[in-house]
């Protein structure tokens, strides 16, 4: 009955894996630079491919928590092997995920600062472009204006798509709120991630305790005992 307790951390481990699948899928900031970009930029590969892996491990996770918990009240050997499966494909999933997090540490970063590059560069090219409103977008959902040039330049153009009381100076430079938006944002994941490696290692661990002792007590329960014939 002890595992009840860590059975309910895994719960609240999967949910907490949904929740920010969900947040960063369906986030203003996430959504918008996968709208706008294009099918060349591997961002909207990333983005929807994190939401539907982040989903698929948190439902492994919940079924393992509540295998466990059927099998520790139950005593079910098979419930227990089950529990111990959805553990292990989960600490396979999570092993390569972690490894192309920092194998891959600016992949995103990268195609995020891309999607903005592009837009940017298409309007000071073409100041009626439909990309005008694309870019004043960003602008308003990161809170910066423009991106600071080498020159120190600024155009009419750019000035007018500042959001309103922004003004184009030091610190606002969306590039540079892109790149700290999404730091945050990958070391809360990375955070998680860790913390959910660690409790699955433990998780498979439990249920192999807990599949040994309802096998050898299940033996002993059947020893001294006789059948007449």
């Amino acid at each position: 009955c002890q595992s009840l307790p860590n059975n309910f951390i895994f719960q609240l481990l999967g949910l907490s894996i949904a929740t920010l699948s969900t947040v960063t899928h369906y986030g203003l900031r996430f959504t918008l630079i996968s709208n706008i970009s294009l099918e060349s930029n591997s961002y909207r590969v990333i983005h929807y491919a994190a939401f539907y892996f982040g989903i698929c491990l948190s439902m492994t996770l919940i079924l393992a928590a509540l295998l466990s918990s059927a099998a520790t009240v139950q005593e079910s050997q098979c419930l227990t092997a089950m529990g111990f499966f959805c553990f292990a494909l989960a600490f396979y999933g999570l092993i390569p995920a972690a490894c192309w997090r920092y194998t891959h540490s600016t992949e995103v970063e990268d195609s995020m600062m891309d999607v903005y590059d592009f837009v940017y560069e298409e309007v000071r090219r073409n100041a009626s472009s439909f990309r005008r409103h694309e870019l004043t977008a960003i602008h308003e959902a990161f809170l910066c204006c423009g991106k600071h040039s080498p020159f120190g330049d600024t155009t009419d153009a750019e000035r007018k798509m500042c959001p309103p009381g922004q003004v184009h100076a030091e610190g606002q430079d969306c590039l540079q709120e892109i790149q700290d938006f999404l730091k945050k944002h990958m070391d809360f994941v990375s955070t998680l991630v860790g913390i959910t490696i660690g409790f699955t290692v433990y998780g498979m661990i439990l249920t192999s305790f807990l599949w040994f002792s309802i096998h050898f007590s299940s033996n002993l329960d059947r020893k001294g005992k006789y059948i007449l014939r």
